[in-house]
């Protein structure tokens, strides 16, 4: 016993020097480290009176900064919902509140350095409920002989839920439909739209329903009839080309007698007074009238708008023999070209293809550039009037052999008449 007195400072001394040196050890296997959890962790709202809302906005996620061993930060990283965030609000009533976010985790040794909010300000408020009617906000006309009937709403009231102070600025709660230029009935789903008493929309409560199913008979007045237009072409358009197409606008138009038993005596089209065609080759646009029996009169612009497209009829030429010619050539150089005639198919307007001369088209080597050897080169098309392709060519590739002055080669092709080309529709 007097031993173990004498020598207490020297055990004591060194438990702790022991201590120390396992802590350093376990520190050095496995050390802490700070970092911020990696998953986003939801605020979870507990204990929250059912009468109160709140009011004002929360986040949906915080951040939070934790101290571990790097052991439980693989842990904390491997597996899900192992960090909460917790808004507590157990007896809270109406009014402002200030209330610091709770943390959990489950992984053990785990310090929490911060959260990122920590405390949160946000005002309670007694949950209301009302049942409002709903208005309907019409919006423009009907076409002109056309008159909307009675609205049905269904159903005819809403029931709006949310914070005291929001529900206090309800004023109205409105639905939103234009009808302007409308011929048939509406049948709709609209949205609901809550407004303040100075026209304001307010967001943020609970509508129920918040789509409404409408209603409204939309129906033509006597005397009054909706009448297709036809156009009425006479000639014929210029020889080579094609109409693509006749469109009018408007292509109905609304009649009106004093008499509704000549209305409904109409055929079902109205023609308009006749489009001349004749020598046409380009495209038509124009403003005819109508042709209308005694006492019948269109509501409205007493013309319509007609388009005419007209095009060129396609169609393609065969030519034999083209002279291909050689420019760029470096001086003291010749050349020698094989073959020195090609075969071309062209296609474009026939009227332009009538026009087309075998002087009209050639076709080029360039050979800027290109030193002594043999070369393959594809001749490039020089055609006089323009809109006509080159759909083929015959070769595509010729030979081109360049040798200096001195050699001894073929001159270059001489140019020989090509038969008369022949268009093709």
């Amino acid at each position: 016993m007097n031993w173990f007195l004498r020598n207490s400072r020297t055990l004591i001394l060194a438990f702790i020097l022991a201590l120390a040196v396992w802590v350093s050890a376990v520190t050095s296997a496995d050390p802490d480290e700070v970092r911020t959890y990696p998953r986003p962790v939801s605020l979870e709202i507990i204990g929250q009176d059912s009468g109160l809302v709140i009011v004002g906005s929360l986040p949906d996620r915080v951040s939070i900064t934790l101290r571990a061993p790097r052991s439980a930060w693989n842990v904390l990283s491997a597996s899900e919902n192992q960090v909460r965030a917790i808004l507590d609000l157990s007896g809270l009533g109406a009014g402002d509140h200030t209330v610091e976010i709770q943390t959990q985790v489950k992984v053990r040794p785990v310090q929490i350095i911060s959260i990122s909010p920590q405390n949160l300000e946000f005002s309670l408020e007694p949950l209301e409920t009302k049942s409002l009617p709903l208005e309907l906000a019409v919006n423009g006309e009907p076409a002109v002989g056309y008159q909307a009937g009675t609205v049905t709403l269904k159903p005819r009231e809403a029931v709006v839920s949310g914070p005291q102070s929001q529900i206090n600025r309800v004023a109205r709660v409105l639905l939103e439909l234009n009808i302007a230029g409308l011929r048939q009935d509406v049948q709709s789903s609209l949205p609901v739209r809550l407004v303040d008493g100075f026209g304001q929309t307010i967001n943020g409560l609970t509508v129920n329903p918040d789509i409404v199913q409408v209603t409204i008979p939309i129906t033509q007045q006597g005397g009054y009839r909706d009448i297709a237009v036809k156009v009425v072409p006479r000639g014929q358009q210029a020889g080579g080309y094609r109409l693509t197409g006749i469109s009018v606008y408007p292509p109905v138009v609304t009649v009106f007698s004093e008499n509704p038993a000549i209305v409904n005596d109409l055929p079902g089209i109205v023609e308009t007074e006749p489009l001349n065609l004749d020598g046409a080759s380009q495209n038509i646009e124009t403003r005819l009238k109508l042709i209308l029996p005694q006492g019948v009169q269109v509501v409205g612009e007493q013309t319509v708008q007609v388009q005419v497209g007209i095009s060129p009829i396609e169609g393609s030429l065969n030519l034999s023999g083209i002279p291909v010619e050689v420019i760029g050539l470096a001086p003291g150089l010749v050349a020698h070209i094989s073959p020195a005639l090609v075969d071309v198919i062209l296609t474009g307007p026939l009227p332009l293809l009538d026009k087309l001369t075998p002087g009209d088209v050639k076709f080029v080597v360039d050979l800027t550039g290109l030193d002594a050897g043999t070369h393959q080169a594809t001749p490039q098309p020089q055609i006089l009037i323009s809109d006509i392709r080159v759909q083929s060519l015959n070769p595509g590739t010729i030979e081109v052999i360049i040798s200096p002055g001195g050699t001894p080669g073929t001159p270059g092709p001489t140019k020989t008449p090509s038969p008369a080309p022949t268009p093709t529709p």
